[in-house]
């Protein structure tokens, strides 16, 4: 069986996407998916997304890491996901969609798309680490999937692969582990990521949950007032507006390129 698919990317951030809607797409099928995924043997990306049918919204986005395994939530692929379903005409320009975090709300602006994120939980601020043989203080929020931020003086200095691998396998993150950010402020609206992804096992070039996450951090601690402009290891910058509310924050935004990149067809196994 075939199908096609498109290869996308959100701030360098790349995917396989798939109209599933019959739903015949082998998903469970771990090892095929790493597979395709793979960078010198397959179609490369750091993730494959289905769209699938939905009772109640405009479709079911479900999201696969190179791994194969699956994940909540990907904010650069949802983005991605959102311009392609409306150019299917499977969505309008304005468009809600189910993720196993939630339901997510889009809006199409050109290439850039501005996403509704679901409510932020899990909050945990001005925590201490022992990792790697030294105490790293940190925050944590989950953004629709589990990010560890830690604000850092010398960005370009971080050993990205080493201290993102130690905190991502902490036991304190067990059994799920998360996902390491590292940020530095550049001014009162902006800020500098780099990211180790979960799932990804190494640095990405830009991670949408995470932008997400230390956008709020950074807004809880008064490092930056919403909306900020926050700028990934690719370069891009990408928008996070919200409402900072008690201890927490509500009305999340991430607004950000969604590009094609081509288009082939899959044979399934």
């Amino acid at each position: 069986m075939q199908t096609a698919f498109w290869k996308m990317h959100g701030a360098a951030n790349d995917f396989i996407l798939v109209d599933d809607r019959a739903q015949t797409f082998p998903a469970d099928n771990r090892q095929w998916l790493a597979s395709i995924m793979a960078r010198r043997t397959g179609i490369g990306a750091e993730g494959t997304i289905l769209i699938q049918p939905s009772k109640q919204a405009a479709f079911r986005m479900r999201f696969f890491n190179p791994d194969g395994g699956e994940v909540e939530m990907c904010g650069n692929g949802a983005r991605c996901v959102a311009r392609l379903a409306h150019e299917l005409g499977i969505a309008p320009a304005r468009m809600q969609f189910d993720t196993v975090a939630g339901r997510v709300g889009a809006e199409i602006i050109g290439h850039q798309v501005r996403l509704n994120m679901t409510d932020p939980k899990d909050w945990r601020m001005n925590r201490d680490l022992q990792v790697a043989g030294q105490t790293i203080r940190y925050h944590f929020v989950n953004s629709g999937v589990p990010h560890v931020v830690v604000p850092v003086d010398d960005l370009d200095g971080v050993e990205v692969q080493t201290l993102g691998a130690a905190i991502r396998y902490h036991n304190d993150f067990a059994p799920a582990g998360t996902n390491a950010n590292f940020i530095h402020v550049t001014g009162a609206d902006s800020l500098r990521v780099r990211t180790y992804e979960r799932g990804v096992e190494a640095e990405t070039l830009a991670c949408g949950t995470g932008i997400v996450a230390c956008g709020l951090i950074a807004a809880r601690l008064g490092l930056v007032r919403p909306p900020a402009r926050i700028t990934a290891a690719s370069g891009d910058v990408l928008e996070v507006n919200c409402e900072l509310a008690g201890e927490g924050a509500r009305n999340v935004t991430l607004t950000g390129p969604a590009e094609h990149v081509f288009q082939g067809t899959l044979t399934y196994p």
